[in-house]
């Protein structure tokens, strides 16, 4: 699972390192949060595609998904891109998938945070009965629990304890160190992290984004480009059970063509 991926320094990074990574850890499938993959604000159908060349199995997302109206259709018509679950269900898109992968059925549930963020239906009560369903047909559930509150991710981490193989956090954008597996087998991290510029505010431009702050002018945030990392983490999940074995983070610096070097391998 790599973490949120922010900008055309988020994509190229991830271009440029995936497939090297599939191959070194024998990885068989791979989910990435696109919600800020096209300049921060949504994604497009083109980038998506660009990102499921290099290696990406499935797109999750969070708030930003429709930031950008052409993506609306593609949508609601490729199944290897999700919104949220918990969006009112005439919102275009889908929130869960069951995949087909090596011989196994991996299912995936996006879920969106209500803390600080959009009032949608309550993603607790939404995820239940789906994980029910999805429990039928398959093991193994991945839960990208996309919110800003700490309290809210660590939640759902419990609630769904024993239910699914991992919670996985998303959205803030700096990976967290409290990677673990709970009591009933599900691996949670607060938030994989970014993939992006770490010279940055979040990825963006820290000019822009400290005149925000101090000004409180609202001007339009752009990625920024020095220090690009991978950020995610690893899971290694027994089929039989769905139980999660171990969870890693991953964080790697990676030299786009035109960029300084890293000060180092983090």
């Amino acid at each position: 699972m790599l973490g949120d991926i922010c900008g055309e320094p988020g994509r190229k990074a991830v271009e440029q390192a995936l497939p090297g990574l599939r191959q070194q850890f024998g990885t068989q499938f791979v989910i990435a949060n696109c919600e800020n993959a096209a300049a921060g604000y949504g994604v497009t159908p083109k980038l998506a595609e660009v990102l499921f060349r290099a290696g990406v199995d499935c797109l999750t997302s969070g708030d930003h998904i429709y930031d950008r109206r052409e993506a609306w259709p593609f949508l609601a018509a490729e199944h290897r891109i999700m919104r949220p679950l918990n969006y009112p269900p005439d919102a275009p898109g889908h929130g869960a998938t069951v995949f087909e992968c090596a011989g196994l059925r991996i299912g995936v549930i996006n879920l969106l945070g209500r803390v600080y963020l959009k009032p949608l239906d309550c993603p607790f009560r939404r995820v239940l009965p789906v994980v029910e369903e999805m429990s039928r047909s398959t093991t193994i559930i991945v839960v990208d629990m996309h919110a800003e509150a700490t309290a809210e991710k660590q939640g759902m981490g419990w609630f769904l304890d024993g239910k699914v193989s991992a919670v996985l956090g998303t959205h803030t954008h700096v990976q967290t160190a409290d990677e673990r597996v709970l009591p009933g087998g599900t691996a949670y991290i607060t938030d994989a992290g970014m993939c992006g510029a770490f010279e940055s505010v979040l990825g963006m431009n820290r000019g822009l984004s400290l005149q925000r702050m101090i000004d409180l002018v609202p001007v339009r945030l752009h990625p920024a480009t020095e220090d690009v990392r991978i950020n995610g983490v690893l899971l290694d999940i027994e089929p039989a059970t769905g139980r999660a074995r171990a969870i890693e983070r991953l964080s790697r610096s990676v030299v786009l063509p035109g960029n300084q070097t890293p000060a180092g391998q983090v």
